[in-house]
C-alpha cells in the first residue's frame, strides 16, 4: 500500500472520530443546560417542602437549605384551625376546576369544529368577534359579572364561578388552528357518506383526532381555574364555598398573633399538589399520543 493510499485512510477515520467529539461536546453542553434549567425550576418547590416543615419563627430567622422536624406540628395546626375551611376548600378548588376544565374544552372544541367544517353567513363575523374578545383583559370582563351577580343577588354560587368561564376564546382559538391543521374535509365527508351523524362526526372522530390538544387546553384551563381569586373573592363569601386561593389570602391576612408562615408555606405546598397531578396524568397522554402518531406516520 502506498503511502498516499494511506493517507486516504487515515483522513475518513479522523473525520468520523472527530464528528464523534463534537457530538460528544454539544450532548455535553445541552444536557449541563438541561440540568441547569430544571434545578432552577424545581428550586422552588423545593424550598416550599423545606419550610412548610420548619416553624414560622424559623423561617422568619433567614434561609434553610433542610428539612426541619416541625412538619407534624404545621400539619395539625394547619388542620385544626376552625377559621380555615381547608377541607371544603380542597373539594372546592377540585370540584370547580375539573368541571370547568372538562367544560370549557368540550364546548371550545364544539365550537371550532362548527367553525371550521361549516360554511354559513356571518362566519367571518363570528369569527373575528371570538378573537376580538381575547383582547379585552379578564379582569375587565369580570366586572360586568360581577355588578350583574351582586344585583341579582347570585353570588355564593358554584354556577357563577363555572359558566361563564366556560366561553373561552383562547382556547377556542387554540382549537381552530390545531383543526385547521390536522383534520381532512375528506374524513368528514366520509362520515356523512356513511351516515354519520354531525354529533357523531364530533365525538367519533374529531374527539379522538385531537387529543393532544384538548389535553393541552385541560392543562391550561385547570390551573387557570384553580388559580383564580380574582372573580372568587368578589363572589364567594360563604365559608363553606371558598376555594384554595380565597383560603391562602384569609390566612396570609391574619393578625400578627396568629400570622404562621409554617403553615402558609404547608397550605401552599398542598395547593400545588393537584396541579401536578393533573399535569403528570395528561403530559402522558400528549405524549404518548404524539408518540403513536408518528409511528402510525
Amino acid at each position: 500500500m502506498s503511502k498516499a493510499q494511506a493517507v486516504q485512510l487515515s483522513n475518513p477515520n479522523k473525520k468520523l472520530k472527530n464528528e464523534k467529539v463534537a457530538l460528544t461536546i454539544h450532548r455535553v453542553i445541552v444536557y449541563t443546560v438541561l440540568v441547569l434549567l430544571s434545578i432552577i425550576c424545581l428550586f422552588p418547590f423545593y424550598i416550599l417542602l423545606v419550610n412548610c416543615s420548619h416553624s414560622s419563627p424559623d423561617i422568619m430567622k433567614g434561609f434553610h437549605w433542610w428539612f426541619g422536624t416541625y412538619f407534624a406540628a404545621n400539619w395539625r395546626n394547619l388542620f385544626s384551625n376552625d377559621n380555615i375551611p381547608l377541607v371544603n376548600g380542597i373539594f372546592n378548588s377540585i370540584f370547580i376546576a375539573l368541571v370547568n376544565a372538562t367544560l370549557t374544552v368540550y364546548f371550545s372544541a364544539l365550537t371550532a369544529f362548527a367553525t371550521h367544517i361549516y360554511r354559513f353567513k356571518g362566519k367571518k363575523f363570528v369569527e373575528t368577534f371570538i378573537l376580538g374578545i381575547m383582547m379585552i383583559p379578564s379582569q375587565v370582563a369580570a366586572m360586568g359579572l360581577v355588578m350583574f351577580c351582586i344585583e341579582n343577588s347570585l353570588t355564593d354560587n358554584y354556577l357563577i364561578l363555572i359558566l361563564p368561564s366556560i366561553a373561552s376564546p383562547i382556547t377556542y382559538f387554540y382549537m381552530k388552528q390545531y383543526l385547521e391543521s390536522i383534520l381532512p374535509m375528506e374524513v368528514i365527508e366520509a362520515a356523512r357518506v356513511d351516515g354519520t351523524s354531525e354529533l357523531g362526526i364530533f365525538h367519533k372522530i374529531v374527539l379522538p383526532i385531537i387529543k393532544p390538544a384538548l389535553a393541552v387546553q385541560f392543562i391550561f384551563a385547570y390551573v387557570s381555574n384553580w388559580n383564580n381569586y380574582f372573580t372568587p373573592s368578589m363572589l364567594i363569601n360563604n365559608s363553606k364555598l371558598k376555594t384554595i386561593p380565597l383560603i391562602i389570602a384569609q390566612l396570609s391576612a391574619s393578625s400578627p398573633d396568629t400570622f404562621d408562615k409554617g403553615q402558609i408555606y404547608l397550605l401552599l405546598t398542598i395547593a400545588v399538589l393537584p396541579v401536578v397531578v393533573v399535569y403528570l396524568i395528561f403530559s402522558r397522554a400528549i405524549i404518548k399520543n404524539l408518540t403513536s402518531g408518528a409511528v402510525k406516520g
